[in-house]
């Protein structure tokens, strides 16, 4: 139970249904979807549209999105990806033979196609029960008419506004500069994108006028996109991977995504006695950065295009996990293992739903960097990703950047078990933060009893690419002793990630929501 005389959230009880999401708004259409008699299917497309007009810099209908679901009635997990390609006619070593080192990530070459509104068509067609026409009205009249700027949509504008180009200052500044709080947001040429997927379904978006305009607008900018391309996009059903750790599973979406690395965390963390340590002491902190420099290096090696990631066995054996926790000093931070690919956004929107039926949804929804590529259509403002950036440029690595490819990909959406039955829909943005932020949320409640938001709210530290961030709520004793065991400690600009969770209290019958004060959002329930 949290201290009520100091600052905080509580959780939300309801009986019946939840959303947790990253805005206010996403959060009140998802309930009134619910409660205008659809599911968390309806509910998770109709958020999730929304939060690309309520949070632009983080996702959009130019992005990508991976999906988690548990339909009612049952306690059986399956996985969407709702990724991109690349261009068919993408060159690794025509980039390299143009001076690239690594992919461009304001440049045409990391657009990848997008995928999520593909993989929403499919999700409303094979588990909605309201259609697209009803799923997509609240974004495309709040799109019309407009959203204001919520303070921390306001902060990474600001702080993202040079990232825009062409186009995209036009759909995306006021006037050249960023939406401050408050200030309201219009995409009306958004609306009627939206308003043609409403109509014609995927073929709205894929095909035809708006198609036609995405592919121009990239092939004026030197892209290789053709219209074949667009339509050839479909997404995926698979079979989610799983760990254990001290009774719990973890489920997380397969490669192209990076959830096998949260499992890989969780295996090496459990070669340690957390709950001996102090929550957010420095030892713990230390622990966990050097098994996440472990993971991530692992990560980097192995994970690709789901068709040629073959050493997934290998990085989810507790073999493996083993030798890896043998390395860790537990006195001395390691050197950075090296890097292959790019992977240090922060933008993405997560959100849960739980219905009164118990289907479970968890979604996560992004365009890699803030704003993406930076890049838009002329015509309708699309706001391209830059996930094809996730790719490397080393000659017959795995995740090479290729024309049909997917690229390794930093998004994904968590799902916790117990004995046998779903108890906790979950996720953690934060680009790269992603996989630590998983096994960070996992140990604050299973090492350290921490309920579902005392678990969100807690400080974080991330160490990633030679620095370690840790944020205020750490005190400057532990960023000191964390220096003098040779991490480059540093505080970041912005808080690190973001988290939403349902947890499924089968014994009472209620739902508790958990959402990160990081963002503007919260959880919401009836």
């Amino acid at each position: 139970m949290r201290d009520y005389h100091l600052p905080g959230r509580s959780a939300v009880y309801a009986s019946n249904a939840m959303c947790a999401t990253s805005h206010p708004l996403a959060a009140k259409v998802a309930v009134q979807m619910l409660e205008a008699g659809g599911n968390a299917v309806d509910a998770a497309i109709a958020a999730s549209v929304l939060l690309g007009i309520c949070e632009p810099q983080s996702t959009g209908i130019g992005g990508d999105c991976f999906v988690l679901l548990s339909p009612a009635g049952t306690d059986d997990v399956i996985a969407l990806n709702g990724s991109g390609r690349a261009p068919a006619g993408l060159s690794a070593k025509k980039i390299r033979r143009n001076g690239h080192k690594t992919i461009p990530i304001g440049g045409v070459e990391a657009v990848t196609i997008p995928g999520a509104i593909d993989a929403f068509c499919r999700l409303s067609k094979d588990w909605g029960k309201l259609g697209l026409k009803a799923t997509l009205a609240p974004a495309i009249h709040y799109a019309q008419t407009g959203v204001p700027a919520a303070p921390r949509t306001a902060f990474d504008w600001a702080a993202n506004a040079k990232r825009l180009q062409g186009a995209a200052r036009d759909f995306y500044l006021n006037d050249g500069t960023p939406l401050t709080a408050g200030q309201m947001f219009r995409a009306p040429q958004q609306a009627e994108v939206l308003r043609r997927i409403a109509m014609d379904g995927r073929d709205g978006f894929y095909e035809g006028e708006v198609a036609e305009d995405m592919v121009a607008s990239l092939q004026a900018l030197g892209g290789c996109h053709t219209l074949d391309d667009f339509a050839a996009t479909a997404c995926e059903y698979t079979t989610p991977v799983a760990g254990t750790y001290k009774g719990y599973e973890l489920l997380e979406h397969p490669p192209n995504g990076q959830g096998a690395t949260a499992i890989l965390m969780g295996n090496i963390l459990s070669h340690f006695n957390l709950p001996s340590m102090e929550p957010f002491g420095a030892m713990r902190a230390h622990i966990e950065a050097e098994a996440a420099k472990l993971a991530y290096d692992a990560r980097d090696r192995f994970i690709a295009d789901a068709a040629l990631t073959t050493r997934l066995d290998h990085m989810l054996a507790d073999e493996t996990a083993s030798k890896l926790a043998a390395l860790i000093d537990p006195k001395r931070a390691m050197q950075t293992p090296e890097k292959l690919a790019q992977n240090t956004h922060k933008d993405t929107v997560y959100l849960t739903i739980v219905d009164k039926d118990q289907m479970a949804v968890s979604i996560i929804y992004s365009t890699f960097y803030a704003f993406g590529s930076g890049l838009a259509s002329d015509k309708f403002g699309v706001l391209f990703q830059n996930r094809g950036s996730g790719f490397n440029l080393t000659q017959d690595h795995p995740n090479e950047a290729g024309g049909g490819k997917r690229p390794m990909h930093t998004i994904i959406p968590g799902m916790l078990k117990q004995d046998g039955k779903v108890i906790m829909p979950f996720g953690v943005m934060g680009g790269a933060y992603q996989p630590n932020g998983h096994a960070r949320f996992l140990t604050n409640m299973v090492d350290f009893g921490l309920h579902p938001q005392a678990a969100i709210d807690a400080p974080r530290s991330f160490a990633f690419e030679g620095e370690m961030s840790v944020e205020r709520g750490y005190s400057d004793a532990v960023r000191q002793e964390l220096a003098d065991m040779g991490h480059n400690v540093i505080v970041p600009a912005g808080a690190i990630g973001g988290a939403q969770a349902i947890q499924i209290d089968h014994k009472n019958g209620v739902l508790i929501g958990a959402s990160d004060p990081r963002k503007d959002g919260c959880a919401l329930g009836y």
